[in-house]
């Protein structure tokens, strides 16, 4: 997935089609000249909706359609004729996208299931026609309703990937060697920070044809919750992924307090991803010869969280690691 086709953010206006106006008009004919209301409903305004599609993998067919608009209803007719509906716009989107209010940042929904359709903004309804207001009373009515105008509002998409395996870590800690050397996905990755500017998934293939899916996110710096680095752009992708693997480079000065600083980020970014089963990944080991290993290894307390040192490089820890994350995703 490139970083020019992968898209996770588009504002859109957002133009509903106006309602048509009811019909005042009343039956005539040769033989009847003074016939009673026959006006027409209008036709609603054309709604503008998002389905929700497996296929889609991101929002890049939005980016340069900046404007939607539907179409507007008809106005009513005689004979009780309805106006024709206006035409409704229905916009393809990844699953996992989440529809903001750009005004308020209120939430509206958020699209889970392929094939399920979301209103993002309704159309206007039609006008009554006068024969709705016939009454034993008032038998020639002349009046009609106009049509209800359709809204013009701003929008947000955003984009949540899902994956079952989601990796945190600090710019350069080795988590896009890790996914290029476990699966079939070609990160771009280079020794120095923020390499990876777009989530990469790849498949990582586990024993007896099983496989999962592990998701390489841009890297997290401290106070990033707060929009320092790459601010809170990409740690939205983190909430949909079953697990998370925090990956610590065994080189780093302290371990723990890298690891607490990570934990930090996530929860004040959203509490509840405290609450996800993570493990710790101590990447880099072959920087690190045995007795440095035993010795950082005796100094390491994470409060029961799992952890394995492991070598993306040389391979050595990889199979592991895979073991350690397929139990935690099936326990």
């Amino acid at each position: 997935m490139s970083d020019k086709n992968f898209v996770d953010y588009v504002k859109l206006n957002c133009r509903s089609g106006n309602g048509g106006a009811g019909s005042s008009h009343f039956y005539r004919d040769r033989r009847n000249a003074l016939g009673g209301p026959d006006g027409g409903d209008g036709g609603r305004g054309g709604d503008i909706i998002l389905r929700g599609n497996a296929q889609v993998w991101t929002l890049l067919p939005l980016k340069y359609r900046k404007h939607i608009k539907a179409g507007h209803g008809e106005h009513g007719g005689s004979n009780n004729r309805t106006g024709s509906f206006g035409e409704d716009v229905v916009l393809d989107v990844p699953l996992g996208t989440v529809a903001r209010d750009f005004e308020t940042g209120e939430f509206l929904f958020e699209m889970t299931t392929d094939g399920e359709t979301q209103t993002l903004l309704q159309g206007g309804r039609g006008g009554l026609g006068n024969t709705n207001f016939k009454t034993a009373t008032n038998q020639s009515p002349r009046y009609s309703q106009p049509g209800e105008a359709g809204q013009d509002m701003w929008r947000i998409l955003e984009l949540k990937l899902l994956a079952d395996v989601g990796l945190v870590g600090f710019p350069n800690a080795g988590k896009s060697t890790l996914l290029a050397a476990i699966t079939a996905a070609k990160p771009k990755i280079a020794n120095y920070a923020f390499t990876t500017l777009v989530p990469n998934l790849g498949i990582v293939k586990y024993r007896d044809q099983r496989s999962f899916v592990m998701a390489d996110i841009p890297g997290i710096i401290e106070k990033a919750h707060q929009g320092k680095g790459l601010g809170t752009r990409f740690l939205r992708h983190i909430e949909r992924n079953a697990c998370l693997l925090f990956l610590i480079p065994s080189d780093t000065n302290d371990i723990k307090k890298e690891y607490k600083i990570l934990l930090n980020e996530l929860k004040q970014y959203n509490p509840e991803l405290l609450d996800k089963p993570r493990i710790i990944g101590i990447s880099k080991m072959d920087l690190i010869d045995q007795e440095l290993h035993q010795m950082i290894e005796e100094e390491l307390d994470f409060g029961g969280v799992p952890y394995i040192f492991f070598s993306a490089v040389s391979g050595k820890g990889l199979q592991p690691l895979k073991d350690k994350i397929w139990d935690m995703l099936n326990v």
